[in-house]
């Protein structure tokens, strides 16, 4: 028996040797390629191919063979680009994403516990401190491809330089207090939104709000996020918060509006107008929205008085005719569903022609409303006995 496991260790170690052997042979290959600066992507591919077998996983000679192969790479190329000379930027940005994971992962085999159970990190304040003078070139980065609309790559790249914080490697850094983080993150936000990707938008959401200088368009995008998602409540907080910051934005305003009223909201959609035009009392936007609101209520007469009050600043508001053609029409109809006598037709003829002018000034605004104008063109005619008219709408409308 004992026989049977001395010939077992033996041809173990037979294997065992000339594997070593052969392993510290390629070690030593990288490290003169790397000593001598050319054919550097050689020697990393030889460390790379060493550390996909799991036997040399947590070889930290490799490693450090294969990260220096790494940065030996990048620091030529920053210095070709330094020197103005012939290099591909974008190669070389990705390079450095690649260095940084590459000396992340090795770190990450550097903290493990020996066969004691102690830890002894060799590396990480070496290598620490070396990244931290490049780590402002992944947001450069993603400044790149952002500009390049490549959204993806731009994403990758702020990521990893978000992601530095929360690396071990990194921990003595204060990488979580660098005033780039909260502008990074905004543009993670820009780059899930422009991918329609709710995951990438969403990761560093709470960083992102913290740019105030790019607050108005973070709400905006994290607002078109959650409409993507169907996430009604977060949509709706959203624009309340972009409403609150920013009272006169065209964003903002008008689509907290439709929410409240298509989630039927009114009264609290009256607040929000009562709101802004307590700020801006001025605003065409914040009036028109009222003389809407105050139709679909069936407060005509106060419609019409806000609609005259627009037109009088602005008598291009195409919309603030129909309101106010819309709201005489709907009192003639009032009085139509009771009781019709001779008093009643003459009010009902009288409120049709206060009707038409506002119509037809719609109609002129916006020929392409057709099925906005044409019916209640049709119905005004028809009441006035406009004969022409009537017979021109009665052709468009069959």
């Amino acid at each position: 028996m004992k026989k049977q496991r001395y010939l077992l260790i033996l041809s173990f170690l037979v294997i065992l040797i000339p594997c070593l052997k052969a392993q510290k042979k390629e070690i030593q290959q990288a490290e003169a390629i790397i000593k001598s600066g050319k054919n550097l992507e050689k020697a990393e591919q030889q460390m790379r191919m060493l550390l996909s077998d799991s036997v040399n996983r947590r070889n930290l000679k490799i490693w450090n063979t294969m990260t220096t192969a790494v940065r030996a790479q990048y620091l030529q190329g920053n210095e070709r680009m330094y020197l103005r000379q012939k290099q591909d930027t974008a190669a070389l940005f990705k390079l450095a994403l690649k260095m940084f994971r590459d000396y992340q992962s090795m770190d990450s085999i550097d903290a493990l516990p020996d066969k004691k159970g102690r830890i002894r990190i060799k590396y990480r304040e070496n290598h620490s401190g070396f990244l931290s003078g490049y780590r402002p070139n992944l947001y450069n980065g993603g400044v790149f491809f952002l500009r390049r609309n490549n959204y993806q790559e731009a994403f990758t790249m702020f990521d990893a330089f978000l992601d530095c914080h929360r690396q071990p490697l990194f921990e003595n850094r204060h990488f979580e207090n660098d005033p780039l983080n909260p502008t990074a993150a905004f543009w993670t936000v820009l780059c899930g939104y422009q991918l329609g990707n709710p995951s990438m938008a969403l990761k560093y959401k709470d960083l992102a709000l913290q740019d105030t200088v790019r607050l108005e368009n973070c709400l905006q995008y994290l607002a078109e996020i959650y409409k993507l998602q169907s996430d009604k409540q977060s949509y709706e907080q959203t624009l309340v918060d972009g409403f609150e910051h920013y009272p006169n934005s065209s964003y903002f305003f008008p689509r907290l509006i439709d929410h409240y009223s298509s989630t039927n909201q009114r009264e609290r959609a009256m607040t929000i107008v009562d709101e802004a035009l307590a700020v801006n009392d001025s605003s065409e936007l914040f009036i028109f929205a009222k003389s809407k609101m105050l139709l679909n209520q069936g407060d005509y007469d106060a419609c019409i008085a806000l609609c005259d009050t627009l037109i009088a600043r602005n008598d291009t508001l195409a919309d603030a005719y129909y309101n106010a053609g819309v709201a005489y029409v709907n009192k003639a109809f009032l009085i139509e569903k009771g009781k019709v006598g001779a008093k009643q037709r003459k009010q009902m003829r009288e409120l049709y022609r206060k009707a038409l002018p506002y119509m037809e000034r719609y109609r002129a605004l916006a020929p392409h409303e057709k099925d906005k104008w044409a019916a209640a063109l049709y119905n005004i005619y028809l009441k006035l006995n406009m004969g022409r008219e009537f017979e021109e709408i009665d052709r468009m409308l069959r």
